[in-house]
């Protein structure tokens, strides 16, 4: 079982019978419901706590309270004060890191240097959130250049939406929370979680530090219930806003459901990888492997398709699989190990899967392809040299998420160019390369959200900011930029006509 050691979360948990029982925030107030989420890690799929759950009953009266009430205390809020408590709640989160690594490790599977790096994230995130406010900032419009408002002037403003609901991935579900949060709070807006029903432990225990920060208590709760009966929380009219980060299937499905809101959506990925013939090739084989096995390959900018230049396609996949071998797959909780388990058995299960009818439409495993436990599997590379087969297969088609890549080579930009956009999914592409002229052409033609040149993708905190067209998305995750979307536009007309304030030659 899983207890976080710092006397700060004691009020959030309850054990009974050797069993850890948390607690869900509701406006102030932590909810025991009497039935709860069995919580497992899956590390050895052992139960580590039960979560309380809400039913409908809970959440619609907490609701009309954060509606009612919530979203207006929160506007109340002056802009200085929110970011006091987001520092605040910062250095709360650094006194008691190791908690937070705890759980990370146990109840996502990462390991420690991943736990450290998301909680790293959160903590510079938190502490940039006044960044986000300048995005808040209106503009002033004179009249005088048109002849029907000559005489008024106006102000633009940019406004909070009311309430947001933050949906949460499995994958950060600390760093997430804590993005959605900073830059909904920020803009004055109540929020309410939607946290991952397979790691809701670390966002429990975020809630309990912001309370303790003095964020305003009407305005935050948690809804720990599963993702299957969301629907009707998404389509509530109380709700203005809806980040989602998940996959493109989940997101569709919230778009279907939740009627005319604002939606910023990081969705589906699993980019590619373009390496040109003038490229440090052992560079390029470094950060694509790693962009392959980095957190088992669940995030969605691991890197899922590698398309090399003809010249140097069999000397970067021989360094590929060179470096896949140094990794060692097992125990987070062991320091040797650099790739724990897949978040559930059924993810490795649709890996497999997909593995099978890769090699079925003529597809060679040049590396990995075993399971090795109920979570666990090696880093996979599967090589096509029919690229039409290839298209026609789930992980050209899908976004696997698991630590697989496929690999194939061209001869001329154009079909690289061809074989990126073939897929429906547009988050990120990596470049490995010198030629600007090749460079320049990728980057006007590669439908995707962003472009990582001779690095791998990721999105870090987000002080570059990210987000994908077509399948992968709608608006753009990162500091300054998520706040329009949990904002909104009202103009202000003054009229001065005939009160001689301005002396026009007409």
């Amino acid at each position: 079982m899983f207890k976080p050691v710092s006397n700060i979360f004691n009020n959030i948990i309850v054990e009974k019978d050797g069993v850890t029982y948390y607690k869900t925030y509701v406006a102030g107030n932590w909810i025991d419901s009497g039935e709860y989420i069995d919580i497992k890690s899956p590390i050895d799929l052992s139960i580590i706590a039960k979560v309380s759950r809400l039913n409908w009953q809970r959440i619609d009266v907490a609701l009309d309270s954060i509606y009612n009430d919530g979203r207006w205390v929160v506007r109340d809020v002056p802009g200085w004060r929110r970011v006091e408590i987001l520092e605040k709640a910062a250095q709360i989160i650094e006194s008691v890191k190791e908690d937070f690594v705890q759980a990370l490790i146990l109840n996502a599977g990462k390991t420690r240097s991943q736990a450290l790096g998301e909680i790293t994230a959160v903590i510079d995130r938190l502490r940039a959130a006044h960044l986000d406010a300048r995005k808040i900032f209106g503009e002033y419009i004179p009249g005088d250049w048109d002849q029907t408002t000559t005489e008024t002037e106006a102000i633009v403003r940019r406004e909070p939406v009311g309430v947001v609901l933050a949906i949460i991935p499995f994958n950060y579900p600390l760093f997430d929370t804590a993005s959605k949060i900073a830059y909904s709070f920020i803009a004055g807006n109540a929020v309410v979680i939607k946290p991952p029903s397979a790691d809701p432990l670390p966002v429990l225990m975020l809630a309990r530090v912001l309370e303790l920060s003095g964020f305003p208590k009407e305005a935050l709760a948690v809804f720990t219930i599963p993702g299957s009966e969301s629907d009707k929380l998404v389509a509530d009219e109380r709700i203005s806003a809806i980040s989602f980060t998940g996959s493109s299937e989940t997101g569709k499905r919230v778009i279907e459901k939740a009627g005319i809101k604002q939606f910023v959506m990081e969705l589906g990925g699993g980019d590619p990888a373009i390496v040109l013939a003038d490229a440090d090739i052992k560079l390029a084989a470094e950060r694509i492997a790693m962009g392959i096995y980095s957190y088992a390959g669940q995030r969605c900018d691991a890197v899922k398709l590698i398309l090399a230049e003809e010249s140097v396609y069999e000397e970067l996949k021989k360094l590929v699989v060179a470096e896949l071998t140094k990794v060692k797959v097992g125990d987070p909780r062991d320091p040797d190990t650099v790739m724990g388990p897949l978040i559930e058995v059924k993810a490795v299960d649709e890996m497999m899967l997909a593995i099978d009818e890769a090699v079925k439409l003529g597809g060679r495993i040049v590396y990995g392809g075993k399971r090795l436990g109920p979570t666990y599997v090696e880093p996979t590379l599967i090589e096509f040299t029919d690229k039409d087969a290839m298209k026609r297969s789930m992980l050209y088609q899908k976004e696997v998420f698991a630590p697989i890549a496929l690999l194939t080579s061209f001869g001329e930009v154009d079909e690289a160019i061809n074989l990126a956009n073939g897929r429906k999914y547009g988050l990120d592409v990596a470049i490995f390369g010198v030629n600007m002229e090749k460079i320049r052409k990728l980057i006007r033609y590669l439908e995707t959200g962003a472009i990582y040149i001779n690095d791998m993708p990721r999105h870090g905190v987000g002080y570059y900011p990210f987000g994908g067209r077509k399948y992968s998305g709608i608006g753009r995750e990162g500091i300054g930029y998520s706040i329009e979307y949990v904002t909104a536009y009202k103009t202000v007309m003054y009229n001065f006509k005939g009160r001689g304030i301005w002396r026009y030659l007409l």
